[in-house]
């Protein structure tokens, strides 16, 4: 009995300090955990988006050749590496922090301001939870655009422009929709839940202005324009990178409810049906066109519909989820051809996949939208539930300026880079592959060391 008594007090005291804690000094128990469960919630949610970086590293390097896994892997390591340190610098103080200037254009704050308290900064969120999360966030927009540029990009390079991009072109963008900013600021706002353009179609139309500007692989066209396929070493690593984007993305998309509340789950259920839709749809238009079920654009599909949904989720009913994924499979396959037609070389469709149906899906809002996701200010939103086209015309004006926006100030940065550093490996460094070239040592061990690969991949590397 008294040894119970002492375990019932000393219970009892511990529960005491607990409570008595500054981070959670409240009379009401309830909030207190609720506090605690929605910084949980939303770090572990921060970790999953960051473990995709692993995921788009292994469909890159998947879907291109041996001789260049170590480069991919490198410029997919710096763009978490570099890409938070430049978020947490310049960048979050931009989308988030200091003073609104220039009508909600713009804003600008050096650091993370109240980083070490736990004062909440959004919702229950302290400043740490919160730059956790868009830091995540900003390193995945960054990422995207390592495949479409793969295979012929100056490490040195790729460096700059994803220091750049997370320290000011991606954070503009935030502090306009996110951060309160202008577009937040119409009669009738704009809505991106987790982000189909704010984040994927940034990534997107910054790898359309990196192709363009690099050009082409060698081998990529033929003299009269008709591309030739350079197929990719190891389609495993598609699926397997594919597989841990769509474990990564139940992270992206119940995360952004930025709380442990009951739309978690149903916010994930519209993220799987969508994933499903999107590879099944994807799989079987490319099966009827070229008579073969195609690995790796199923797996497209499958990041496809999560893209196009990733957007609208927070706002539309379940069954919409299936038809806006499907939409979203059966795009990328033609977008793939047509931006080959176009003589783009984008050997992973990372314009297609994040661009194109970044855009449709928050397009998607206008004729979808239900519910208020607590950027739109009403329900029945969308042109299907009599909602009128005024979410259209909005969610067309966030389109476009922000497609301008990326294209201009990417395509200026890449020009900038070609000009100064170079942004192009000579065409013997890309026959011999980037990973001797550019870092010194294969990506693979191979027998007979580092001259012998080295010799062997340029005799054999002129596709």
């Amino acid at each position: 009995m008294k040894r119970k008594l002492l375990t019932g007090t000393s219970l009892s005291l511990v529960l005491l300090v607990i409570m008595a804690q500054p981070a959670l000094a409240q009379s009401d128990p309830a909030p207190a955990a609720q506090f605690v469960l929605d910084n949980i919630f939303v770090f572990i949610a921060g970790v999953l988006v960051f473990f995709m970086q692993a995921g788009f590293a292994l469909v890159e390097a998947g879907l291109t050749r041996s001789k260049n896994v170590a480069n991919i892997m490198m410029k997919n390591l710096m763009d978490m590496s570099a890409g938070v340190l430049a978020f947490a610098l310049v960048g979050f103080g931009i989308g988030f922090g200091g003073a609104e200037l220039l009508g909600g254009w713009f804003g600008f704050g050096w650091g993370i301001n109240g980083v070490e308290g736990t004062v909440p900064m959004v919702l229950n969120l302290t400043p740490a939870t919160f730059f956790f999360f868009q830091a995540a966030f900003a390193a995945t927009a960054a990422t995207i655009v390592s495949g479409a540029m793969a295979e012929r990009t100056k490490f040195k390079s790729y460096f700059v422009y994803s220091f750049i991009i997370t320290a000011l072109i991606y954070p503009v963008i935030l502090r306009w929709t996110w951060g309160g900013g202008w577009l937040s600021q119409l009669e009738f706002p704009f809505s991106d839940f987790a982000g189909s353009t704010i984040v994927h179609a940034t990534g997107g139309w910054a790898a359309l202005m990196g192709a363009i500007v690099l050009g082409p692989r060698i081998g990529k066209f033929a003299k009269d324009g008709t591309p030739r396929a350079i197929p990719g070493h190891n389609i495993p690593f598609v699926v397997l990178g594919a597989m841990i984007l769509f474990i990564g993305w139940f992270g992206f998309n119940p995360g952004s409810e930025l709380a442990a509340d009951e739309l978690v789950t149903g916010i994930a259920l519209k993220t799987l049906l969508a994933a499903g839709a999107g590879s099944v749809a994807a799989m079987a238009i490319n099966w009827a066109l070229d008579k073969k079920p195609d690995v790796s654009m199923a797996a497209n599909g499958l990041l496809a519909g999560m893209v196009a949904v990733t957007a609208p989720v927070g706002t539309i009913e379940t069954w919409a989820s299936v038809v806006i994924g499907a939409i979203g499979g059966l795009i990328v396959v033609f977008s793939v051809k047509f931006v080959d037609r176009l003589k783009i070389d984008d050997p992973v469709g990372a314009i297609s996949v994040h661009g194109v149906v970044g855009t449709f899906g928050t397009l998607s809002i206008a004729f979808f939208a239900k519910y208020d996701d607590a950027f739109l200010g009403r329900e029945n939103a969308g042109m299907f539930y009599g909602g009128g086209i005024d979410q259209l015309r909005t969610q067309l004006i966030f389109i476009g300026v922000h497609f301008l926006f990326v294209v201009t100030t990417t395509g200026l940065l890449f020009l900038g880079i070609k000009a100064v550093m170079g942004l192009r490996v000579s065409e013997e460094e890309e026959l011999a592959g980037l990973d001797v070239m550019e870092h010194g040592s294969p990506g693979y061990g191979l027998e007979g060391g580092r001259g012998e690969f080295a010799s062997s991949s340029s005799s054999v590397a002129g596709v």
